[in-house]
């Protein structure tokens, strides 16, 4: 038998050249896909924080508003009393039952009213 030579056939001509496009594409593109990955995942990642800082400010604002509600002479006045504070000169009464109280007066003032 005779030995055959294999002729190995080159690419040219305008297949040749959409193969290396190709080839070349192929390469950019595995050249990019991991930074733009990133790229996109830090966006997200950012787009998440920034929704999170937004809503601390919120209630940072909030917050500043009680405080200066909190710090007011009415309010700490009215918070001192329910303390048991009293004013210098002022006595103290502490009244007990009053939801019993009140249930007595209610059933008088209907029994007196003739139950209407």
């Amino acid at each position: 038998m005779a030995a055959r030579k294999k002729r190995r056939r080159r690419l040219t001509g305008p297949i040749g050249r959409r193969w290396f496009a190709v080839g070349a594409l192929v390469l950019v593109g595995l050249l990019y896909y991991r930074p733009l990955h990133d790229y996109l995942g830090a966006r997200s990642q950012r787009a998440v924080r920034v929704a999170a800082v937004q809503k601390l400010q919120r209630e940072q604002d909030a917050l500043k508003r009680q405080v200066r509600r909190a710090s007011s002479l009415v309010v700490l006045a009215r918070e001192a009393r329910t303390l048991g504070y009293v004013r210098p000169g002022e006595h103290l009464f502490i009244v007990k039952d009053i939801p019993q109280w009140r249930r007595r007066q209610h059933a008088s003032s209907h029994a007196a009213s003739g139950g209407h």
